[in-house]
Formats: structure tokens, C-alpha cells, sequence
């Protein structure tokens, strides 16, 4: 079973798309590490150390995700996270912006994939064993 850390990242406090994710990864066989709304990039980097997570999920739905995100893959491989997973979504920026300018901007950033409110999580599950078998190999561990 993979570990995974999630969270609403910066000053965000939506929480109900935060307890989907949650109940979906988790039935998709992975052990969720929820760590809630308003989480700093250093709570997210500490929770997937002490877990030796496998993935870091952010979620922004108040539009500042481009500011609450800037440097985390950075961090990540400061603190010797180097191979670690970033997936992003939600509302990451302000106002309508085109998706593919976004997800070339979050990309940039550093992470791997990067996802609209509206995407099918079963997907999102098959496509992070998938990244998660890619980069770590094919043993399903903690």
C-alpha cells in the first residue's frame, strides 16, 4: 500500500473536496495522510517524510494556488525529496485563464501532473499507481 499526503494548500479552507479525495485514494488502496485545509509547504513536506510517502496531492480552490505553490519542488528536493510525486488541482489561479497555459505554468513549478475541479478522480487514482510503479518500481510498498 503507497503512501500519499493530501491537503488544501496556503489560506485555502475548502474542505469537502478535500474529504472526497481522501475517501476516494483511500479506496483506491492507498493509505492516505489528510493533513485538512490551510497546510503549509512545510507541513506537506514533513508529513511525507515522517511517512515516507510516496506522492504529495495539493489542492487550491481560492484561486491562489500559483502563489501557495512556488518553490515547493524546490523544498522537496532540499529536504531530500527528491523522487517525490506533485500533483496539483482545483481552481489554481484567479479568474478564467486557459487550462493549458495553467497546467504549462504548475508543470514549470515542478509538478507532475496537474488536474481542473471537474476531473474524473478514478483516473487520477489509475494515473498516480501508474506514475508511482514509473518512478519507484513495481513494489507496492509503504
Amino acid at each position: 500500500m503507497h503512501t500519499i499526503v493530501l491537503g488544501v494548500i496556503g489560506s485555502d479552507c475548502h474542505a469537502v473536496g478535500n474529504k472526497i479525495l481522501e475517501k476516494v485514494f483511500s479506496d483506491a488502496g492507498f493509505k492516505v495522510v489528510n493533513l485538512g485545509v490551510m497546510v503549509s509547504q512545510d507541513e506537506f513536506i514533513n508529513a511525507a517524510i515522517e511517512t515516507n510517502a510516496k506522492a504529495i496531492l495539493v489542492s487550491s480552490l481560492y484561486g491562489q494556488g500559483e502563489l501557495d505553490c512556488e518553490g515547493l519542488r524546490e523544498k522537496c528536493i532540499e529536504r531530500g525529496l527528491d523522487k517525490i510525486i506533485l500533483y496539483v488541482g482545483g481552481n489554481l489561479v484567479v479568474g478564467k485563464q486557459d487550462f493549458d497555459y495553467v497546467e504549462k505554468k504548475f508543470k514549470d513549478m515542478g509538478f507532475d501532473r496537474v488536474f481542473k475541479p471537474d476531473v474524473d478522480l478514478i483516473e487520477v487514482t489509475k494515473l498516480l499507481k501508474d506514475d508511482i510503479e514509473q518512478r519507484f518500481g513495481n513494489k507496492d510498498s509503504k
